[in-house]
């Protein structure tokens, strides 16, 4: 597998990690005892750190894709394992 195409998974790995862990950590406003804002939503979070949370997903994001990448070398799961029918 060429180096492009393992940049390119991670980044997709990245990107989904990074939006499927958005709900996780997030704390609100009445968690944290502060004052809302009028009209804020009472799900809106306290304080969102986008460096942490950009730094989390691409730590995540390195050891999936080097699964990703050692099961295209090795080939431990296949088409073959889903074929229920054959």
């Amino acid at each position: 597998m060429e180096w492009g195409s393992v940049l390119a998974i991670y980044f997709l790995f990245f990107v989904a990690i990074a939006f499927l862990s958005l709900p996780f950590g997030v704390r609100t406003d009445e968690e944290m005892g502060a004052e809302m804002i009028p009209g804020q939503a009472e799900s809106a979070p306290h304080r969102f750190d986008l460096t942490r949370h950009l730094l989390r997903a691409g730590a995540i994001a390195v050891p999936v894709t080097g699964l990703y990448v050692a099961n295209y070398v090795y080939g431990w799961v296949g088409v073959e394992l889903f074929d229920f029918y054959n």
